[in-house]
């Protein structure tokens, strides 16, 4: 199992963005975000590929891992990891990448969660954990603390995360993916590290 690079994923959503991609993505970066995933599913694969390319040239200036959403070909073109769909494959996607790729999957339930995990993810998101704009078809998932009990691979929470909602993030997650505020926030670079401040003394890490 791959380790993360961090405890908090950043999901990207250019349209909730006033300035290029790439101008948040270093703002973020210079705030201490080092996961960052590339969520753009309408994009021409060819397009989504050359952003990814210099997202990832970017990342690694500040020692950040770039990832793209659903799309192994791109992942495998930059080497870059991998977050699948609920109905994803993670069994082809290690296949295609390799015992090293970091691969993790949404998930919405616990049952889904131990599937992933078995498949040899190395990671989960699970959610929506409180109410969510891009979601707006998902009612926040119950029993949250008892679904995550004992998932052998990290639970990421998302959906509809926020620095005044941390301290009612339910116990147990072993990190949190965030996209709607993370795009749409001013100062992006002082926001993350309020963010990560935030989580680390939420979990007792400070």
């Amino acid at each position: 199992m791959t380790r993360l690079p961090s405890p908090i994923l950043v999901i990207t959503d250019r349209r909730q963005c006033s300035e290029p991609l790439e101008e948040r993505a270093v703002a973020l970066f210079a705030g201490g975000c080092r996961f960052l995933s590339l969520r753009e599913k309408d994009m021409p694969p060819d397009a989504r590929l050359a952003l990814l390319r210099r997202l990832s040239a970017l990342g690694r200036m500040f020692g950040a891992t770039v990832g793209v959403h659903d799309d192994i070909a791109a992942a495998q073109t930059c080497q870059a990891a991998l977050h699948l769909p609920a109905d994803g494959a993670p069994e082809e996607a290690r296949r295609v990448l390799g015992p090293d790729a970091l691969i993790g999957q949404s998930c919405h339930s616990r049952a889904e969660m131990l599937a992933a995990a078995a498949a040899g993810v190395d990671y989960v998101t699970m959610g929506p954990v409180f109410a969510s704009a891009s979601k707006p078809g998902y009612e926040p998932a119950r029993d949250l603390a008892t679904a995550i009990t004992a998932i052998p691979v990290p639970v990421l929470a998302l959906g509809g995360i926020t620095l005044d909602r941390l301290p009612s993030l339910p116990a147990g997650f072993g990190g949190i993916a965030i996209m709607g505020a993370a795009m749409t926030v001013t100062a992006p670079q002082d926001w993350f590290g309020r963010l990560q401040a935030g989580f680390e003394a939420q979990v007792g890490l400070s």
